[in-house]
């Protein structure tokens, strides 16, 4: 189980929220990635969270920069529209590249970036409101604007269009620390044979053990690291004594 520490980003500030909603600056985020690098996150993410908002993408600088000192996989996120929007994040030092506005409005564009780039290096990032039981919709613009999708088909149409991994963000446990929705990830990790990684709610160990039976490569974390909650060294020691396997830190 791969264990990523996630960093949203606004105006180069690092920034958390609830639900999506009521950012609150954090501070430097080349900081908190250096600090996660080195007490062994797997990979990081970055999003920008308002690239799609305002048609552009501010991550560039940010990830050169963490890409001289940090050697662990980055995927990056937010306003990526075209091959040469990702071209231009590839070039700054990503190994991948999450795709969640674009490709609701271009329905071909994960086919497209697949074809390019290859289906390694393009992250199908859903961000998931539950409307009902046992059903979600896909809302895009950070969660902000709903779009009629349900979330598991929307996610086998893009396993069939190339997509290489999903990036699953539950809007209703996002900075919540009340844990993950396992009945989101289970809907999705039974119906799409593709590496999911489970986002919005961690808050405590226990929360492991739980999505640890659910089928998941791995575990997205922001909040409870970035204020100190729970380190990452106890993360993977709990995944660890529950028989998981994880990488060396």
């Amino acid at each position: 189980m791969r264990i990523i520490a996630r960093l949203d980003i606004k105006n180069f500030n690092l920034i958390k929220s609830r639900n999506l909603e009521g950012l609150k600056v954090v501070g430097n985020p080349n900081l908190y990635a250096s600090k996660y690098y080195s007490e062994g996150a797997d990979e990081l993410i970055f999003m920008d969270l308002v690239a799609s908002l305002y048609n552009r993408n501010s991550l560039y600088e940010i990830v050169k920069q963490a890409s001289k000192n940090i050697f662990i996989p980055f995927t990056v996120g937010g306003g990526i529209r075209s091959i040469d929007d990702a071209l231009k994040i590839f070039d700054s030092g990503a190994d991948k590249i999450a795709i969640n506005t674009a490709a609701i409005k271009d329905p071909n564009l994960v086919k497209v970036l697949s074809k390019r780039f290859g289906s390694q290096a393009i992250v199908l990032s859903i961000e998931a409101k539950k409307i009902n039981e046992k059903k979600w919709e896909a809302y895009i613009e950070c969660g902000r604007q709903d779009t009629g999708v349900d979330v598991v088909d929307w996610a086998k149409k893009n396993a069939d269009n190339g997509a290489g991994e999903i990036l699953l963000t539950s809007i209703d446990q996002e900075g919540t620390s009340k844990g993950f929705d396992c009945d989101l990830i289970e809907s999705v990790t039974s119906a799409v044979n593709l590496p999911l990684l489970a986002s919005g709610g961690f808050g405590s160990l226990n929360d492991i053990e739980k999505v640890s039976k659910l089928n998941v490569d791995g575990v997205v974390i922001a909040d409870a690291i970035h204020f100190n909650k729970i380190n990452l060294h106890s993360i993977k020691n709990k995944a660890k004594e529950l028989g998981l396997k994880v990488r060396n830190f």
